[in-house]
């Protein structure tokens, strides 16, 4: 099957997804053929804090190890669901955070990874010098957001599958479901 032939396809199934409310069949189509990523379901996760699921649909489409935008999208996702672990005060969930996820960046920068350690042993997030304008949850998941999206944006492992569902082709106006 030809790849423009292959993306209808999968754009119709995600039309008829969509329009029958089968919202997580639809995203989960998104991240399993890798043709169509949906920028407002990526700010829904993030903002709710879903960094796993979150991780889970940018990995259909990029791999932490493509190319500086992909770890940078990767490194900042991360990062921020170890802050909100510690932020709630769940240290051992933290260190496990550290060890699985964030310990790979160790080796780009080494002096960022002991401070991400030291974190531990803070009270107040806010009152770390490097941490002060980290503001509440929810602003600062906001701020977050913006720095993921802009690398995604710049990202060419994105290139064409920003998602715009047009199904005015003559193949898709042709069909009837």
């Amino acid at each position: 099957m030809s790849s423009s032939v292959q993306k209808d396809c999968v754009a119709m199934i995600l039309k008829f997804l969509e329009d029958h409310n089968f919202k997580e069949a639809a995203h989960t189509l998104e991240r399993e053929s890798g043709l169509f990523f949906n920028i407002e379901y990526l700010e829904e996760l993030a903002l709710n804090g879903e960094w796993n699921v979150t991780e889970k649909y940018i990995y259909g489409f990029a791999k932490l190890e493509d190319n500086k935008l992909s770890t940078k999208i990767y490194f900042e996702m991360r990062k921020h669901k170890y802050l909100e672990t510690l932020e709630k005060h769940e240290y051992g969930k933290a260190v496990e955070i550290l060890n699985n996820d964030l310990k790979v960046f160790a080796q780009h920068n080494s002096e960022w990874y002991k401070e991400m350690v030291l974190l531990i042993t803070v009270d107040n997030l806010r009152k770390h010098a490097s941490l002060s304008k980290y503001g509440d949850t929810r602003s600062a998941r906001a701020s977050i957001l913006r720095e993921i999206k802009k690398a995604i944006e710049e990202n060419p492992v994105f290139l064409g599958k920003f998602r715009v569902l047009a199904l005015d082709s003559p193949r898709m106006s042709n069909l009837q479901i």
